[in-house]
């Protein structure tokens, strides 16, 4: 880009860690960041975004096609997050504004909550906590508070990317899951490190002892996971989801829950987010809801903070952007 970094003004959508941010002061952007606690609505995010020349947003950030129509002089937008479901990536690129985000960045952090999520659900670890602070830990029950182990279980994997890798590699050395993913293409390392298999959406449910969710949320993914879907699982399955709450339909895992028509489920995400505090899925032995924290790790935030910075300091020392989602526009 011709305009120098010290002419150029970034509106930085929420407080993120520091290290990006000092990154694109250091390389001598005028820097502003959003000071709020929660999301600018849309018209707040438009006003500040028509005074800017570059934006970094994050997920809860809403930018439809109204929003592109009314900042089409934007030079690009870089994602604090791997997901963009919440841009409008056709809107953009018809717009002309590149679309940088960060994927990788939170793979470890967020394939340890699905882990922790698989384990907390299998051993009632949530359920049995709160009955310690309610004096219920009374004497020995042989046949009380009985939970699944995993080891040799299969895992099911939706979605076998960066992410699934990662889940996929704990399960597999942990507890030597047999590994089996839904994906639309072959992942070859998968199976030629794990042994994985690709099947079909309806295989993936009628064998996996686990099922975790790590796909995108898209038109083909949204309420993907619902009635028909857990109707077709073990009744001693566990559905595991840290990708996006969209993927599942809450009625109908609340019913399959509460029904016995599966075992459990643990929850990064939720739909809608957040939760309300009356949802019945907290008072539900066989389930583990975390406030949607698979990416909340120091070295996870860094990296996003990092990566979605040098989206826009190489955009406009280079012309390119390292992360891109939409590389049409560029060329």
């Amino acid at each position: 880009m011709k305009r120098p970094a010290h002419e150029t003004k970034v509106l930085v959508a929420r407080e993120i860690p520091d290290l990006g941010i000092n990154m694109l002061k250091e390389a001598g952007f005028q820097v502003t960041v959003w000071p709020g606690k929660v999301p600018m609505t849309q018209p707040e995010l438009i006003e500040k975004a028509n005074q800017m020349h570059a934006i970094l947003t994050l997920s809860a950030d809403k930018l439809n096609a109204h929003f592109f129509q009314e900042c089409n002089h934007l030079d690009i937008v870089s994602q604090f997050a791997a997901g963009y479901d919440n841009i409008d990536i056709p809107a953009a690129t018809k717009a002309g504004i590149p679309v940088g985000n960060t994927p990788g960045a939170m793979s470890d952090a967020t394939a340890d909550i699905a882990f922790g999520l698989m384990l907390a659900v299998s051993r009632k670890f949530f359920h049995m906590h709160k009955t310690i602070g309610r004096g219920e830990w009374g004497a020995f029950q042989p046949k009380a508070n009985l939970g699944l182990e995993q080891k040799g279980k299969t895992l099911g994997i939706f979605g076998l990317g960066a992410i699934g890798m990662e889940m996929a590699k704990r399960c597999h050395g942990a507890y030597d899951m047999e590994i089996i993913y839904c994906n639309r293409s072959h992942n070859e390392e998968a199976e030629k490190r794990f042994g994985a298999k690709k099947v079909s959406f309806d295989e993936l449910l009628e064998k996996s002892d686990v099922i975790s969710v790590h796909s995108v949320l898209s038109d083909e993914t949204r309420g993907i996971f619902n009635k028909a879907a857990f109707s077709k699982m073990k009744p001693t399955a566990i559905f595991i989801n840290t990708s996006r709450g969209g993927t599942h339909n809450e009625t109908d895992l609340i019913e399959a829950l509460q029904s016995g028509t599966i075992w459990g489920a643990g929850l990064d995400v939720t739909n809608p987010e957040p939760m309300k505090s009356d949802n019945p899925l907290l008072e539900m032995e066989n389930v583990a809801v975390l406030p949607h924290i698979g990416s909340a790790s120091v070295n996870a935030r860094n990296e996003m903070s990092r990566m979605a910075a040098v989206n826009i300091i190489e955009f406009y020392k280079t012309g390119k952007v390292p992360y891109i989602i939409n590389p049409e526009v560029l060329s």
